[in-house]
């Protein structure tokens, strides 16, 4: 076995942060490399390199321009960051990044014989195009799935890659539809944070029908679709009540708007340990996304003692048991997302706590953490310390 030098390359806080302390933990990483001016809890400051310029422009571009064109404009960043990668990298690294992020330094550590790490957060980015585009062309929507540009780079990124870490079977499969060998193709399902999010306290028998979703909402989310499933049960069940979050992508205002009537309950963007709370407060998560990499935000409803109600496009229906933990609907269908939403009402409103078959273990740092270790011995990669 040997050691290792790793550098883990991403503008902004992704699931990456997870790999880079597994790394950090086993003093096999050498760089850790943000556009941002605070680094990341768990990571050691010695290792990692900020640049907050990249940060403060793409700060500046969502508090002054709409979502989507900002989420362009910090695409656009990318060559730059890249740029400034490369500026640290030295020969004998492996490089761990995602789609577009870095693609001149992943030819570079190809080129001085390093191994290049991709964490595939998202579908393949063919799949994830063709899927959203569909979505547009349904509700009429004149605009691209994700920045031309962005996307351009995301699939390159993929010529210059060696392996790839699937979060879930939907990202891996999407992969192995397109060609790729099974053996460039790692699962490791991201981790939940167990000690912020666990079980709710007692549920109030009096306590209306809260269903909840915490994520942004837009059409690849499959938002028009839980409106529709939410209207269909608020005939149903008096008082019920929507949990939304207020991120909203401008491919869906107008569909908001039709749903005004709708007995919604919003709530900005909160931190982990007030988004905690409110999960905790709520019945039922559900998200009928259409194409994701690993819905983080439904793992975190799971551990919190809710089930959840997902597509099998969502990552996180690997960890459901149908009516056990929660229910997997098709994608576009909001009378099946309906009649799942009311199945675990009648479960629900009458037990203070709900018995649900969840692996926590699965869901754990600690998992992530073993998961990580086995595929560094793989690879023959071994702490400095021994």
């Amino acid at each position: 076995m040997s050691s290792a030098s790793f550098v883990v390359a991403t503008p902004f806080r992704t699931a990456a942060d997870s790999y880079a302390r597994a790394l950090d933990s086993r003093r096999l990483l050498r760089r850790y490399i943000l556009g941002t001016r605070r680094g990341t809890p768990g990571i050691r400051s010695e290792v990692t390199r900020l640049n907050p310029a990249i940060g403060l422009v793409a700060y500046g571009a969502a508090k002054t321009l709409p979502v989507t064109t900002a989420e362009s404009v910090r695409f656009a960043l990318n060559p730059w960051y890249d740029g400034w990668v490369l500026q640290h990298l030295r020969p004998g690294d492996h490089l761990l990044t995602s789609y577009g992020y870095a693609n001149r330094s992943l030819t570079w550590i190809g080129k001085h014989g390093g191994y290049r790490f991709l964490d595939a957060g998202n579908s393949h980015p063919e799949h994830f195009w063709s899927v959203v585009s569909e979505e547009h062309k349904i509700w009429k929507v004149n605009q691209t799935p994700i920045a031309r540009h962005q996307h351009a780079r995301a699939l390159k990124s993929l010529e210059h890659t060696d392996y790839f870490f699937c979060p879930s079977n939907h990202v891996l499969n999407s992969f192995k539809e397109r060609g790729f060998p099974a053996e460039k193709l790692i699962r490791i399902p991201y981790p939940t944070d167990l000690s912020r999010f666990a079980p709710k306290p007692v549920r109030p028998k009096d306590q209306p029908l809260r269903v909840i979703n915490t994520g942004l909402l837009c059409l690849r989310k499959g938002t028009p679709y839980l409106l529709e499933a939410f209207r269909l049960v608020s005939r149903e069940v008096k008082n019920a009540e929507l949990w939304l979050t207020r991120i909203v992508f401008e491919d869906v205002n107008e569909i908001l708007r039709s749903y005004s009537d709708l007995n919604i309950n919003w709530a900005p963007a909160l931190p982990h340990h007030q988004l905690a709370q409110r999960m905790q407060a709520a019945d039922i998560f559900v998200l009928p996304s259409l194409e994701e990499g690993m819905a983080r935000t439904s793992l975190e409803a799971l551990a919190s003692g809710l089930p959840i109600i997902v597509t099998p496009s969502t990552g996180s229906n690997d960890f459901v048991i149908h009516r056990q933990n929660g229910s997997i609907v098709p994608i576009r269908d909001p009378h099946a997302i309906a009649n799942e939403i009311l199945w675990w009402w009648d479960r629900v409103h009458d037990h203070e706590h709900l018995q649900l078959t969840i692996d926590r273990a699965a869901l754990s740092v600690e998992a992530f953490d073993r998961a990580c270790g086995e595929v560094l011995s793989k690879f023959g990669f071994e702490s400095p310390a021994g």
